[in-house]
Formats: structure tokens, sequence, C-alpha cells
């Protein structure tokens, strides 16, 4: 059945409930409570007001059925009805407002982004394999896992001074091997 048809056959039944046919009613409710009853409880979330809008659309739908023009689809009709009673309800709830929502800006980086981020991990973790084993502890402990000098060199078995003397010798050859990356990444 074509949407042409459809529009007869809802005209052909709005004329009928016009004249009082409870059937055309009961045949119109079947085909378009489903619909609008969804729509309703979409929008305002609760089963029992999306009854009540339900309901008062379809009455509404009835009090005008003597001046339905045939060119008009009820389901269309019904949605929009549906929709404004919704939205009187959410005012009245003062849960709607007609003010804009302002753009936010994506405060997650762009897959982009995100990309570069891994590839600047992996070359962080290549280059950490380039120091030598004990400088490799220092800064890991030091800078990866947030420990205090005086815990890093506990760890270590070391004094303090020795682990900065480590902490030192690693940062530098870290930026040596590091140093054509802040070209890629816009670093100083």
């Amino acid at each position: 059945m074509t949407a042409v048809d459809l529009i007869r056959q809802d005209a052909d039944l709005m004329e009928q409930v016009s004249k009082g046919d409870v059937s055309a009613c009961r045949t119109l409710t079947s085909r378009h409570l489903d619909g609008t009853y969804r729509l309703a409880y979409r929008i305002l979330g609760d089963p029992m007001q999306a009854e009540d809008v339900a309901q008062e659309a379809f009455l509404r739908l009835w009090k005008i059925s003597a001046r339905w023009k045939a060119q008009a689809q009820i389901k269309n009709w019904l949605h929009r009805v549906t929709h404004n009673l919704c939205i009187d309800r959410l005012r009245k709830e003062n849960r709607y407002s007609d003010a804009e929502v302002p753009d936010v800006e994506d405060p997650a980086d762009s897959p982009l982004r995100q990309q570069e981020k891994r590839q600047i991990r992996t070359q962080i973790e290549a280059a950490l394999q380039d120091l030598p084993a004990r400088q490799r502890i220092a800064i890991t402990l030091g800078h990866f896992e947030e420990c205090g000098n005086r815990e890093a060199a506990d760890m270590m078995e070391i004094s303090v001074d020795a682990l900065e003397s480590l902490l030192a010798r690693g940062r530098r050859k870290l930026k040596s091997i590091l140093s054509p990356l802040k070209d890629v990444v816009g670093g100083n």
C-alpha cells in the first residue's frame, strides 16, 4: 500500500469519525497510537505522561475530523500535535528551554593528535631503551613513577647524589636521542 493510498484511507476514516463511527476511531487509533505514544515517551521519558499526551492528541484529532483535508497525513499531524503537547508539559515543569545550547569545544584530542601522541610515546619508549640500564631505571622512577629522589635512591640502593647524577646523564642522552622529534612536534 502506498503513502497516497494510506492518506486516502485515513481521510475516509476521518470522514466516518466525523459522523460518529466508533469502528473508524478504533482503526485510526490502532494504526497511529503506537507511533504517537513512542514519540511522547521519548520526549517526556515518563510512560504515564506519554499516555496522557497520546490521548490528548487523539482527542484533538477527533475534534477536527469534520474539517480534515485528504492531502494531509494523520501521522504527521499527530506527531506535530504530540510534539507541541510534550513541549508544553516540559515548559510547565521547567525542563525545557528555547535558548540555544552554546557550542562547546570537544576537550578530547582529535584522532590525528591522538596518533601523534602514540607515536611520540613509542619514540620515547624506544629512546629509553637506548639508555644504560641504571640511567633508564633512574629516569623511570623519577619521571614516570613519580618517585621522589630519596625514594628512588633508596630503591636503587644508591645515594641521592648518585641518583641525581644518573638522572642528569640520562636526561642529556634522551635529549640528544629525541632532539629530532622537537621539529616534528613543534617543541623547543
